[in-house]
Order: C-alpha cells, then sequence, then structure tokens
C-alpha cells in the first residue's frame, strides 16, 4: 500500500503542477491586459505591471487550489485507468476504501499548502502588490466606499476618511464627536494624520468647531494628539478584500466591527470560508476518484477531463454566488460558506457509490 501511495502521490502531484503553470499562466495573462489601460500613470511602466502581476498571482494560487487539485487528479487518475495500472491494484486486493485513504494522505500536504497561501503569503503578496503599483503611479489610495469616503465607527466618535497614502498616513480626517446622549459635542477637521504609537495618531493642519449649550466656537490648531482604536493594520485591511484576507485579519476586524455594532456579515462569511476552504482540497480529490473508472465510451480521458474542468469552475463560482447571496440576504455564514463543499462532498459519495454498484 505504501508502494501505492508513493506511485500516486508522484503522478498527482506532477499533474496538479502542469494543470497551475496552465492556469496560471493564463490568469497572468489576463491581468497583464487588464493592466495596459494604466501604463505610463506616473512611472507605471511595463516592469512594474509585470511586478504587480506577479505578485497578485499567490491570491490566484489559493483561489484555484480545489480547481487544479480536481483536474489534476482527475487527469492522472483517468491516465493510470487507461494504462491499467488501477485495474492491476484493484485486482491485486486494494479496496475502494484504501484508495480513499491513500488519496486522503496525499490531498493533506496539498492542504497545508493551500492554507500557507491563504494565511501568510497572499495576503502579505496582495497588499505589496498594491502598495507597489501606488507607489509607481505616485498615487493615493482612494478609500471611497460612499462619495464621501469610508466611513468607520470608533467608539464615541464617527470617522471619516478620505485618502490613505502608500505609509499609511492619512489625508482629510474628519471626526465627529458625540456625548452618551448622542448629541454632537465637535467636528474636528484635520487635512493630515500620522500614526505614531498604538492608539495615538497626530493630527496636523486643524479646523475644530466645539458645540455647547452656549452655541458653536471655532479654532484653529497646527496640531494635536488624536486617541483612537484605529491602526495601521486595521487601514491596511480596508485595502485588500475580504475573501484576500488572513483569517486572523478578519477575525480582529470583525470584533472591532462588532464592538462598534455595525454589521459583520461579509467578513463572518469570509472568516468560515477561511477555515472551511483549505478542506475542499480533500473533496475535489474524492470527487475525483469515481472518473477513474475508465470507460472510452463514457468519452475517454478528453471528456472525463472536460467535465472535471466543469466541475471545478462550477465550485468556484457557485461558491462565490453563494457568499453573495448570504451577505445580501442575511444567511448564517456558516452555511454560506460551506454550501458548495457539502454540496460537492454528497455528489463525490454519490458517484463513489455508483461506481462501485457497477
Amino acid at each position: 500500500m505504501k508502494l501505492l501511495t508513493r506511485y500516486l502521490s508522484r503522478e498527482i502531484y506532477f499533474s496538479v503542477a502542469l494543470v497551475f503553470a496552465a492556469l496560471l499562466m493564463l490568469f497572468a495573462l489576463l491581468d497583464l491586459i487588464s493592466q495596459l489601460n494604466e501604463m505610463g500613470r506616473g512611472d507605471y511602466s511595463l516592469g512594474y505591471m509585470v511586478l504587480y502581476v506577479a505578485l497578485i498571482l499567490p491570491g490566484h494560487v489559493y483561489e484555484l487550489f480545489p480547481v487544479a487539485v480536481l483536474i489534476g487528479t482527475i487527469f492522472a487518475l483517468v491516465q493510470m485507468a487507461a494504462n491499467s495500472e488501477l485495474t492491476v491494484y484493484r485486482a491485486s486486493g486494494v479496496s475502494l476504501k484504501q484508495l480513499i485513504y491513500a488519496l486522503l494522505r496525499i490531498g493533506a500536504p496539498l492542504l497545508v499548502l493551500c492554507l500557507l497561501f491563504g494565511e501568510v503569503v497572499a495576503p502579505y503578496s496582495e497588499q505589496l502588490a498594491q502598495q507597489t503599483k501606488l507607489k509607481a503611479q505616485k498615487a493615493q489610495v482612494n478609500l471611497k466606499e460612499f462619495r464621501s469616503g469610508v466611513w468607520v465607527k470608533d467608539e464615541g466618535s464617527f470617522v471619516n476618511i478620505r485618502n490613505v497614502l502608500p505609509d499609511t498616513s492619512l489625508l482629510n480626517v474628519s471626526i465627529y464627536q458625540f456625548d452618551e446622549s448622542y448629541r454632537l459635542v465637535s467636528v474636528t477637521a484635520a487635512k493630515r494624520a500620522t500614526f505614531l504609537k498604538e492608539r495615538l495618531w497626530r493630527l496636523e493642519d486643524i479646523k475644530r468647531t466645539n458645540f455647547s449649550g452656549q452655541g458653536a466656537s471655532a479654532e484653529s490648531l497646527p496640531d494635536m494628539e488624536w486617541h483612537t482604536a484605529l491602526n495601521p493594520n486595521l487601514l491596511n485591511v480596508l485595502l485588500v478584500l475580504p475573501e484576500q484576507m488572513s483569517a486572523l485579519d478578519l477575525y480582529q476586524y470583525t470584533q472591532h466591527l462588532a464592538d462598534n455594532k455595525q454589521s459583520t456579515v461579509r467578513y463572518d462569511i469570509a472568516l468560515w470560508n477561511k477555515l472551511v476552504y483549505p478542506f475542499a482540497v480533500l473533496v475535489m480529490m474524492l470527487l475525483a476518484l469515481p472518473f477513474s473508472s475508465y470507460q472510452r465510451r463514457e468519452g475517454g480521458i478528453g471528456g472525463k477531463i472536460f467535465v472535471g474542468v466543469v466541475l471545478g469552475l462550477s465550485f468556484h463560482f457557485a461558491g462565490r454566488l453563494f457568499a453573495n447571496l448570504g451577505a445580501l440576504n442575511e444567511w448564517p455564514a456558516v452555511l454560506s460558506a460551506t454550501a458548495m463543499s457539502w454540496i460537492f462532498l454528497g455528489l463525490a459519495l454519490a458517484m463513489l457509490w455508483r461506481t462501485e454498484r457497477r
């Protein structure tokens, strides 16, 4: 059995690597084409474009992991079945349970690799890609979720941030402070905010309006300290899509939103998806096993690989659809994030049962 596992692992890993190479080349080409309209902004030349595309590739690796594993495993198993290798293994006494166990052992390192890309490599490279692009274009990061900028609730105040520079300093910051009775106490408008240390920023070029029972009073200040729970890590989170963030960042930002009584649905779904998504690698390997039943009348190698491509892409895009529908309809985060994995696991078990019955 150890010999079978080693042989299967070599064939599957090689096939998965080939599929990854093809998919990443395709996605890299599409990303490069999409960046052509931004060439020439500042110093954003072809060299920077290639660097940017290379830095966002780890994100594609993570997204495509289940798809590549499914197609690669199908290709390896169908090739072995076509050469009667799997028939010889089954005839020599290898049971279906042993094959499943071998595939799960082979899939375990792939699961860890997927987790590594999703938690460490992809989030860091995505932020580095955005910072590299912004510096090359000599531009500011515009955080407009509304036309007035990004709004963040911070303890007893609402903060409006118009722009963030690549070094995470802020431009055009407005702070609306309220008292315990939700009456407006002051409005502070600063041209710039620079991070000093944990929970402390320096505001510069300030115009402040104070409100009291006697009326309003205005003052101008060259600078002042600003105590807030906001920090550069939270602001960097705003620059990355929830689906591209690490589970730790998602958890911290979700807690920040929950503490300020804001909606966390989208981030909850993204967090659960981060926790469950790597296990889809094992589901895909189980789904690939029934394809090892090689029969030319069912389409041969090409037909089965085509079915595998369709199933893989269906998993990828339908998973996104479920996540978006869950965020819109406020479905339970666990259901929205795991629905496709459960559906495909059920499909894999049904196909395995049907194959064994035959």
